[in-house]
C-alpha cells in the first residue's frame, strides 16, 4: 500500500479513520496532561494508575454486566482514583515514599483486578466483553461511539484544565507558596491527579494497560526538550502525542498484522528521541555544536594571546612564529592549527611565510584588550 491509498483511507476508510481519530484524541489528552506529571516529576504515576484502573474495569461490568466505553472508563476512572487517593494517603499517613507508594498501589491494584478477570472470563456471558483487551490494548476495534466517549472525556479533561489553570501551575512549581497564599494544595493535588488518571483512562482501550504510561510520558518529556513555558510545553505535548497517535494508526495498517498500539508508543518514542537530539535549547546535536565552538572560541584566544607574548619578547615585531612553538605553550596543543586558521578568517593573524604566523594591527589590539581584561 502507499502513502497515497493510506492517505485516501486515513479520510474515507471508516475503520482507519476511526482508529486514527481515536489514538489522536488519546496522544492530544495524554500528552497535554502528562506534561504536569513530567513537571512534578510523577512520571511512575501514570504506570501506577494505568494498571490500578483494571479491576474498576472488571467491576464494572460484573456490576452492569454491559461493555459500552462509557461504564467500563466510569469504573477505571473510580479505581484510578481510589488508587490515587490510597497513595496519597499511604505518603502522607507512613514514612513510606512516593516511589515505593506507587508501586504498592501498582502490585496491588493490579493483581486484584488480573484475579477479578480471571474470574470474569469464566462466566458465560463476559467471554464476549473483551475485558482482556484493556491490557494490551486493541484499538483496531474502536468504534465511532467508542471515540466520542474518549471524546467526551477529554473534553471535560480540558474543561477543568483551563478552569484551574493559574492553580494548578502554581502548585506545580511551588506548592509551598501556594500553601501560603491559602490554596487548598492538597484538594487541588488530587484534582489534578484526578486528570492525570482520567487521560489515562481514555486511552486504556487504545494502548492498554500496560504501554499507557508512556503514551503520559513521552510526548511530555518530548516537548519540554522544546521550551520553558507551561503552556507551550501543554501545546506541544498534546501535538506530539496526536501525532504520534495518527503516524502509528498510519504505520500499521500499511501492513498486516502489526498492533496499533505499541505502534502509537514507538512513534511517541522517535519524536522523544529526536527532541533530544535536534531540540535548539537543550538537543545534544547542538549541544555539542555549541561545546566545540566554546572550545574553538577559548582554544583562538589562547593562542592570540599567546602570539602577543612572543611579538613583545621578540626585537623585530615582523618576525613570525611557528606552529610548533605555540602548540608547546598551549594547553591543547591539537587545536592550535584550527585556531590560527580561525585568528586568520578573523583578520587578527596572518601567514606571512610557511608556518610562520604574525599579529595584524587589529589582532594586536583585540589581544592587548583581551590581556587588559583578564589582568
Amino acid at each position: 500500500m502507499n502513502l497515497t491509498d493510506l492517505l485516501y483511507n486515513l479520510f474515507f476508510d471508516y475503520t482507519m479513520r476511526t482508529v486514527a481519530l481515536g489514538a489522536g484524541i488519546l496522544g492530544l489528552v495524554s500528552g497535554a496532561l502528562g506534561s504536569f506529571a513530567v513537571l512534578r516529576k510523577q512520571s511512575l504515576l501514570g504506570d501506577a494508575m494505568s494498571h490500578a484502573a483494571l479491576p474498576g474495569i472488571v467491576i464494572a461490568f460484573l456490576l452492569t454486566r454491559s461493555k459500552e466505553p462509557g461504564i467500563l472508563m466510569l469504573g477505571a476512572l473510580i479505581a484510578g482514583w481510589l488508587g490515587t487517593l490510597f497513595m496519597l494517603s499511604v505518603v502522607k499517613t507512613t514514612r513510606i515514599k512516593n516511589d515505593s507508594a506507587l508501586g504498592l498501589v501498582l502490585s496491588v491494584f493490579f493483581g486484584f483486578g488480573l484475579m477479578l478477570l480471571t474470574y470474569t472470563q469464566k462466566l458465560p456471558d463476559a467471554k464476549q466483553a473483551g475485558l482482556d483487551k484493556f491490557l494490551f490494548g486493541q484499538a483496531a476495534t474502536l468504534l465511532e461511539r467508542d471515540v466520542l466517549t474518549m471524546a467526551a472525556f477529554g473534553l471535560l479533561a480540558f474543561i477543568i484544565l483551563l478552569a484551574f489553570w493559574k492553580e494548578f501551575k502554581l502548585i506545580s512549581f511551588n506548592p509551598e507558596y501556594a500553601g501560603s497564599l491559602g490554596y487548598p494544595v492538597r484538594v487541588l493535588d488530587v484534582l489534578l491527579t484526578t486528570l492525570l488518571v482520567l487521560a489515562i483512562v481514555i486511552g486504556l482501550q487504545t494502548v492498554g494497560v500496560v504501554l499507557m504510561s508512556a503514551m503520559l510520558v513521552a510526548p511530555a518529556a518530548a516537548a519540554r526538550q522544546w521550551t520553558d513555558r507551561l503552556g507551550q510545553m501543554i501545546t506541544l505535548g498534546g501535538l506530539f502525542g496526536a501525532l504520534a497517535g495518527v503516524s502509528g494508526t498510519i504505520i500499521s495498517s500499511s501492513a498486516a498484522n502489526l498492533s496499533t498500539g505499541p505502534l502509537i508508543v514507538l512513534c511517541a518514542s522517535f519524536i522523544v528521541l529526536l527532541s533530544l537530539l535536534f531540540a535548539p535549547n537543550r538537543g545534544l546535536v547542538w549541544k555539542t555544536l555549541r561545546q566545540q565552538r566554546t572550545r574553538g572560541e577559548l582554544s583562538a584566544r589562547a593562542v592570540l594571546s599567546d602570539l602577543n607574548v612572543l611579538a613583545a619578547q621578540h626585537p623585530d615585531k615582523s618576525h613570525g612564529h611557528s606552529s610548533a612553538v605555540l602548540r608547546t605553550m598551549s594547553q591543547y596543543p591539537a587545536g592550535v592549527s584550527s585556531a590560527l586558521k580561525e585568528l586568520a578568517q578573523r583578520g587578527w593573524a596572518r601567514e606571512q611565510a610557511p608556518d610562520e604566523w604574525i599579529l595584524t594591527s587589529e589582532g594586536k589590539t583585540k589581544a592587548d584588550s583581551q590581556d587588559e581584561e583578564r589582568s
